[in-house]
């Protein structure tokens, strides 16, 4: 497999691409709509054909370039029922997506949102908002449940084996990926913490709300097209 990890410094967030190395064909996860000519760019250095773009959830914190990487490759949009309706295809816990000869697994993990989804390929774990490496997505918009995401977590991705890689889709300290052993052991708000604990821990948190909010979502309910604002 062909695997890259890229950074969009101005939201802390993580695009994947994946690519079997035989057909060229590529998904990339979580795309920014501000990075699509980079993102681009390395396609076309990489002698790559996109032919997904997966979405993790309906992004708070930025405007998802997925809309536009459609427009100009025809690929397929793929993301949870609950989340944009624009997508092509929405898939659910247990579906396969096919890249070439590699198998992408879908997880349905909620709690972050409720049509937070995770990807598995191959040992990699992309877990969105949902995971983060020694932290978790917050709970406290779009429908988040600190009890759900805890049962996500704990009963649904730490299940998984300890040397699976995990892969963030955002970092805010520096890190780039960790394993699901890793978490289980050193993440603060789940290691040696009952279900109560993380939701009194989550309730306790006062955070702003992200700067993006209230265009982010309602473009990434449109795959990422930017309604136009009106006019004073």
């Amino acid at each position: 497999m062909l695997f890259r990890q890229l950074f969009d410094a101005e939201t802390s967030t993580y695009t994947y691409l994946l690519a079997d190395e035989t057909t060229r064909e590529a998904a990339l996860i979580d795309p920014v709509l501000e990075q699509v000519e980079r993102d681009s760019k390395l396609l076309e250095e990489l002698g790559l054909k996109l032919v997904l773009v997966l979405e993790t959830h309906v992004h708070a914190d930025h405007v998802t370039g997925a809309g536009m990487l459609r427009e100009r490759t025809g690929a397929t949009v793929a993301a949870s029922p609950r989340g944009a309706p624009c997508v092509n295809r929405k898939v659910a816990h247990g579906d396969v997506l096919r890249l070439g000869r590699l198998e992408v697994k879908v997880l349905e993990t909620p709690g972050h949102t409720d049509d937070s989804l995770s990807y598995l390929c191959e040992g990699r774990l992309f877990t969105g908002d949902t995971l983060l490496i020694r932290a978790t997505g917050r709970t406290d918009f779009q429908n988040g449940d600190a009890g759900q995401l805890y049962d996500s977590i704990t009963g649904r991705l730490f299940t998984l084996p300890d040397d699976t890689v995990v892969y963030p889709g955002h970092d805010y300290a520096g890190h780039a990926l960790s394993t699901i052993g890793e978490e289980k052991r050193h993440n603060p708000r789940l290691a040696g913490r009952t279900r109560e604990d993380f939701v009194t821990f989550m309730k306790s948190r006062q955070l702003p709300p992200p700067k993006k909010l209230d265009v982010a979502v309602p473009a990434n309910r449109a795959c990422g097209v930017i309604a136009p604002q009106p006019q004073a």
